[in-house]
């Protein structure tokens, strides 16, 4: 898959977040959706989006306040946060995204639980990068997937995220390629014979 190369998937730190693992997440997003990344704060904050009945942050917001800020140039915008993220229906998510559209965003909160102190660092790492492609999947319109395996395997806990693999099974990886090839082309020029 040949992404367009004006095209760039905006990595957008919301806190302080480690660079070391914004460069991992960074190489991962290059080898599964071929574009290249960019670092840019676009939100400092995000208390608008706190429930103070729950102590969390509603994540729909943020999304769209991201989709919002998105700089031209963007085909997608991930975000990536300390805080813990819900949605209403839920007690809380790892992360939200808009189904094929521009703006998603992985909490690393819960994603810190139940880790042994052996290769702790690792099995975080593993779990923050999973979950972001897990979530920049949606924006390219993929669906949660019934494969335990695959990468877009809907996670209800962190174990679950521990078992799935930092891959997509072979349907999500055509699903992605044909979504690829559309924006690629939608990208393009268009050259018509004017009457």
């Amino acid at each position: 898959m040949s992404a367009s190369p004006e095209h760039t998937i905006i990595i957008s730190p919301i806190g302080d977040i480690d660079s070391e693992l914004l460069r991992e997440v960074s190489k991962e997003i290059n080898q599964v959706f071929s574009y290249k990344t960019e670092t840019a704060p676009l939100l400092r904050e995000v208390n608008f989006a706190l429930d103070p009945t729950r102590a969390q942050y509603h994540s729909t917001p943020i999304l769209e306040k991201l989709a919002r800020l998105a700089p031209f140039h963007a085909i997608k915008v991930i975000a990536t946060t300390h805080v813990d993220l819900f949605i209403p229906i839920l007690t809380h998510v790892y992360g939200e995204a808009q189904l094929g559209g521009k703006a998603c965003v992985v909490s690393t909160h819960r994603l810190k639980e139940s880790i042994s102190p052996i290769k702790a660092q690792e099995i975080y790492r593993q779990r923050v990068v999973k979950e972001a492609i897990h979530e920049l999947g949606h924006t390219f319109g993929l669906r949660h997937c019934k494969y335990p395996t695959c990468i877009m395997h809907y996670c209800r806990s962190v174990q679950d995220v521990d078992r799935k693999s930092d891959q997509l099974c072979r349907y999500c990886k055509i699903l992605l390629g044909d979504e690829i090839k559309r924006l690629v082309s939608l990208s393009q020029p268009s050259w018509g014979i004017l009457p």
